[in-house]
């Protein structure tokens, strides 16, 4: 294979079980022959508790150098402790599209769904103005929190969405909303999302639904689906839901794009539970760095990604326990690797 020219690359390995999928991930990547040329940062509790800052300043320079990072899962705590710092990092670099695939690649419950999910990524109730009012002796008494939508930024995820469809052949999206009751917040994302939509006429197929029907119906019938447009929290938990059709979390990989910045990420969580006990699944992160080859313009490398993925658990049936098997990390990606070598 020819040699290909580095690209710098920021790396963080995370919390929980980060360090180990990343570690896996890395390994096959090198395998492979990634040309990614990575620099390591943390981030989350681990940079926390080395330096008091969840997002320190050789992180942030790290990542607006190489303007590319993959990341593992970062701890946040909940209700109390420092703000999200997954959140705080695409606000940083302005990464307003999350992108997140559901492809079967182990037949189950649900075969053959192929749906991608586009998230707003910076605004909704994810822009967290929150506060409490005080009631007698409880100073926590009511919690008050505000969300917003801007046409500018609906536009633009709408706009990157009906061009991801015409670039990847995709036939038909629909808006995910909830305007019979949140009319203005999400009433002006259906507004404006169809004003875009209007452009692609003729190319892109398009319709709407409302976010609790749209809940029912990926379990009812999913292959109705091709894309599917969500604001923030809408995009969230919906892209959850596509996970569990398609196997779990373990199989969910996430793109975070921004004009300048693009981070690649696993969905899931930090998994504490099993943090340190070799059994995590990295297939995520691996997904990932797939959607990474393909942002660096290497999609040769990402396809023979996928593939060996998909041959080591469908022909060789080496599955981590997630999955039903008994594979642990390192046994299975020693088995992605010698499908790659």
């Amino acid at each position: 294979m020819t040699a290909l020219n580095p690209i710098p690359t920021t790396l963080i390995p995370g919390d929980g079980i980060g360090p180990e999928v990343v570690k896996a991930t890395v390994a096959v990547l090198e395998a492979l022959g990634a040309p990614f040329k990575w620099e390591t940062q943390l981030a989350g509790m681990a940079a926390f508790n080395a330096c008091g800052d969840p997002m320190p300043q050789p992180l942030l320079e790290s990542i607006r150098k190489n303007g590319l990072a993959l990341k593992g899962p970062l701890s946040t705590p909940i209700g109390e402790g420092f703000r999200s710092a997954n959140v705080r990092l695409r606000e940083t670099f302005g990464l307003y599209a999350n992108v997140r695939p559901a492809l079967t690649i182990v037949p189950g419950r649900f075969d053959k769904i192929d749906i991608v999910l586009i998230r707003e990524n910076l605004e909704g109730f994810y822009v967290a103005h929150e506060h409490y009012l005080p009631v007698g002796d409880d100073p926590r008494a009511v919690a008050l929190s505000s969300g917003a939508n801007t046409r500018v930024g609906i536009n633009r995820i709408a706009r990157y969405a009906f061009e991801y469809a015409v670039k990847h052949g995709r036939k038909k999206i629909t808006i995910v909303h909830k305007a019979n009751v949140l009319k203005v917040l999400t009433g002006l994302f259906l507004e404006e999302a169809r004003n875009v939509a209007r452009e692609y006429e003729g190319r892109v197929a398009v319709d709407d639904r409302i976010v609790d029907a749209c809940a029912m119906q990926l379990v009812l019938n999913p292959w109705q689906f091709d894309m599917l447009l969500c604001s923030n929290l809408f995009g969230d938990i919906l892209s959850d839901e596509l996970a569990g059709l398609v196997g779990g979390l373990g199989l969910a990989p996430g793109a975070n794009i921004g004009k300048d910045v693009a981070i690649f990420e696993a969905v899931h969580g930090t998994a504490p539970d099993i943090a340190g006990k070799g059994i995590a699944n990295p297939i995520s992160l691996l997904l990932a760095s797939g959607l990474m080859l393909d942002h660096v313009g290497h999609p040769e490398l990402a396809t023979r990604l996928r593939t060996a993925i998909d041959l080591t658990l469908n022909q060789d049936n080496v599955k981590t326990t997630d999955l039903g098997g008994k594979a642990t990390t390192t046994t299975f990606t020693e088995a992605l690797v010698k499908r790659l070598n």
